[in-house]
C-alpha cells in the first residue's frame, strides 16, 4: 500500500475514537501489551515522561519536549489527536515520521493487527514506541489519550508522571464525579515514581495524595510551588509573546516569554517548571537559558498548533481547541481581554458529549455560525443550532467548517473578532 492507502486501511479497519467514539475505547491493556510483545517491547528501550489530565496535557507535553530538545536530548513526542496530518502524533526532535516509516510499519505488522484486532489508538501507540526505540531517543514525552488507568499508553514505566488538572470531559467513560475522573487519571501514578499534579483542586487533591501514598510515589502540586506574574499580557495583542516571571519560594525569579499566548498557559508553565526541577534532580542537565529559549519557540520546535492561534488579522481570526467546560472558560477569558466591536463565533461539536454546559457559558451578544466537523461523530449543525437556541445563541447553519469560517470572515467588520472552536475537529479543518 502507498501512504494514502495505508491511512485508509488504518482509519477504516481499526476502530477509531474520533470516528466511532466510546466503542473504540478498550477497557484493558491486553491489546497494547500483545502488540508491544510482538515488537520486542520497544517501550522498555527508552526513558519516558507520562503526561495526563483533562486540559493542558498537550501544551504541557509540547513545552517539555521543546525544553528537552533545546537541552540537547534526542526527544520523542507522542500526542493525540492529530489536526491535519496523522504523523503529527509521532515526532522526534520536532520532526514527524516519514510517510515511508508509517507504510513500512503497517506492512510489516498487518498480520499482527488482524490477529490482535487493536484499535486505531492502540496501533498508533505501538507505532510510536517502535519508532522511538528504532531512532534511539534519549527520552520520550508520552501524552495520555483518554483517562489514564486503562489508556493504551499506560504500559510504560516513566521517570516522572504528570497530571495537569481534572475537569468535566468523557464522563460516559471516566465517571460522573470529579473524584471518579481523578481516580482514572491517577492510574498513571507508578510505584516509587515522582508525580507532578499541575493544579491543587480541593475536590480531588486527596485522590492523588492517597494514590501517591499507596504507590510510595513522591508528589508535588505545581500550583503550590510556583508564583507566576504577568509582565506583558499577550491577550490584548494575540501575536505578542506572553512575558512572565516565575518564582519558587526562596529562589531567584525566572523571566520567560511564551509563544503560546493564551493565558491558560500560565497554569501549564508551573507544571512544566516543576517537571523540569524533578528531571534535574534525576540528573538531566537543563539550564535556565535553555528553558527560556525553548518556551519562546514551542510552536517552531514542536509543530504545536491550535492553541489560541491567530489565523488572520483582517478580520482578526483566532481558533482554539478548548472544548470542555474548563477549556471553554479559559477561551472566554481570552476573548474578553481583546478589544473588538462584535464577536462572530464559528462553532461545531461532537454528538456523544453533552453540549448543554458549554452552550450555557457562551455570550448571547455574539453571532453564531453553526457547522458540523467532518467526522462521523460530528454533531449535525441544525441540531447544534436548536440546542444553542435554548440559551439564546442565534445564528445560521453552514454545510462545512470552512464555509462557516468564510461566512463569518465575510460578515465581520474591520474591528470585529472571529473565533472558531467548540471542538478540536473544528480547528483541525482550518489551521
Amino acid at each position: 500500500m502507498n501512504y494514502q492507502e495505508t491511512l485508509n486501511y488504518l482509519y477504516n479497519q481499526l476502530p477509531m475514537f474520533t470516528r466511532v467514539g466510546a466503542s473504540a475505547f478498550k477497557k484493558d491493556l491486553t491489546n497494547t501489551l500483545a502488540l508491544c510483545e510482538r515488537l520486542g517491547n520497544p517501550e522498555q528501550k527508552f526513558k519516558t515522561i507520562h503526561v495526563g489530565g483533562t486540559n493542558g496535557k498537550g501544551s504541557t507535553s509540547h513545552m517539555l519536549a521543546a525544553i528537552l530538545q533545546t537541552a540537547g536530548y534526542k526527544t520523542g513526542l507522542y500526542t493525540s489527536p492529530h489536526l491535519r496530518d496523522f504523523r503529527e502524533r509521532v515526532r522526534i526532535d520536532g520532526q514527524m515520521l516519514s510517510e515511508l516509516e508509517v507504510v513500512d510499519f503497517v506492512a510489516q505488522h498487518q498480520a499482527d493487527f488482524e490477529q490482535i484486532e487493536p484499535s486505531f489508538f492502540e496501533m498508533t501507540v505501538a507505532l510510536a514506541f517502535d519508532a522511538f526505540a528504532r531512532h534511539h531517543v534519549d527520552i520520550a514525552i508520552i501524552e495520555v489519550g483518554l483517562g489514564g488507568r486503562l489508556d493504551s499508553t499506560n504500559v510504560i514505566s516513566p521517570l516522572l508522571s504528570v497530571i495537569t488538572n481534572i475537569g468535566w470531559d468523557h464522563m460516559n467513560l471516566l465517571g460522573d464525579t470529579l473524584p471518579q475522573i481523578a481516580g482514572e487519571k491517577a492510574g498513571i501514578i507508578k510505584p516509587n515514581t515522582p508525580v507532578i499534579i499541575g493544579e491543587y483542586q480541593t475536590e480531588v487533591a486527596d485522590v492523588f495524595k492517597n494514590k501517591a501514598a499507596e504507590q510510595q510515589a513522591p508528589i508535588t502540586f505545581a500550583s503550590e510551588e510556583w508564583q507566576v506574574e504577568v509582565i506583558t499580557n499577550g491577550q490584548t495583542n494575540p501575536d505578542q509573546l506572553l512575558a512572565i516571571t516565575a518564582g519558587k519560594q526562596g529562589k531567584e525569579q525566572l523571566n520567560l516569554q511564551l509563544d503560546l499566548t493564551g493565558t491558560y498557559q500560565l497554569k501549564n508553565v508551573k507544571t512544566v517548571l516543576s517537571a523540569v526541577a524533578q528531571l534535574r534532580a534525576q540528573g538531566f542537565i537543563i539550564t535556565d537559558e535553555q528553558i527560556q529559549t525553548a518556551l519562546s519557540q514551542v510552536k517552531t520546535l514542536t509543530g504545536l498548533q491550535g492553541r489560541w492561534q491567530v489565523l488572520s488579522h483582517s478580520p482578526l481570526t483566532i481558533c482554539d481547541t478548548g472544548h470542555n467546560p474548563d477549556g471553554v472558560e479559559e477561551v472566554l477569558k481570552n476573548i474578553k481581554a481583546i478589544s473588538y466591536e462584535h464577536l462572530h463565533f464559528v462553532i461545531g461539536m461532537v454528538n456523544d458529549k453533552d453540549s448543554t454546559k458549554v452552550l450555557s457559558m457562551l455570550p448571547t451578544d455574539a453571532t453564531y455560525y453553526f457547522c458540523k466537523p467532518d467526522i462521523p461523530r460530528g454533531l449535525d449543525a441544525q441540531a447544534l443550532q436548536q440546542n444553542a437556541a435554548r440559551f439564546n445563541l442565534q445564528g445560521q447553519t453552514y454545510p462545512s467548517v470552512p464555509a462557516a469560517l468564510h461566512a463569518a470572515q465575510q460578515a465581520a467588520g474591520s474591528n470585529d473578532l472571529v473565533f472558531a472552536g467548540g471542538s478540536t475537529f473544528v480547528v483541525a479543518e482550518i489551521v
